[in-house]
C-alpha cells in the first residue's frame, strides 16, 4: 500500500488527469494521449487508469478514445451529455462518435465572443 492510499490522498499524476479534466470546456474533448502529452508524463493507458479509478467525479466524458468513440458501456450517458453541450458529432457506420476534428481542445483558454458565444 502506498503512502498516498493510506492518506487517501491522489497520486500526483492522478491529481494532474483530473485538474485537466475539469478545464477542459464543455462541448470540447481531449483523447487521452492528449492528456499524457498535454502533462508531459504517462501515456493513453495511465489516464484511461485514472479516469477509470477516479473520474467519476469530473467530466469523464470530456476525455476520450483517440477514435472518438463513448466510453464502452457508457455510451448513452456519453452522448446525452455531449449532446447536452452541444460537442460536435460525426456518425460511422451506425455509431455515433465525437468529431475530434473540430471538438478538439488543446489546453489553450478560450476565447470568448461578446455575449458569451464560443468561436467555435
Amino acid at each position: 500500500m502506498t503512502e498516498s492510499t493510506k492518506t487517501g490522498a491522489l497520486p500526483p499524476f492522478a491529481e494532474s488527469v483530473l485538474d485537466l479534466a475539469e478545464r477542459i470546456p464543455a462541448g470540447r474533448v481531449m483523447t487521452y494521449g492528449d492528456v499524457a502529452e498535454y502533462l508531459g508524463q504517462g501515456g493513453p493507458r495511465q489516464v484511461g487508469r485514472v479516469m477509470a479509478l477516479y473520474g467519476g467525479a469530473v467530466p469523464w466524458w470530456r476525455v476520450i478514445r483517440a477514435d472518438g468513440r463513448p466510453l464502452p458501456g457508457h455510451e448513452h450517458r456519453a452522448l446525452g451529455h455531449y449532446r447536452e453541450e452541444g460537442t460536435p458529432l460525426r456518425t460511422v457506420g451506425d455509431e455515433p462518435r465525437v468529431d475530434l476534428r473540430r471538438a478538439r481542445w488543446d489546453g489553450q483558454q478560450e476565447r470568448r465572443r461578446p455575449g458569451g458565444a464560443s468561436p467555435h
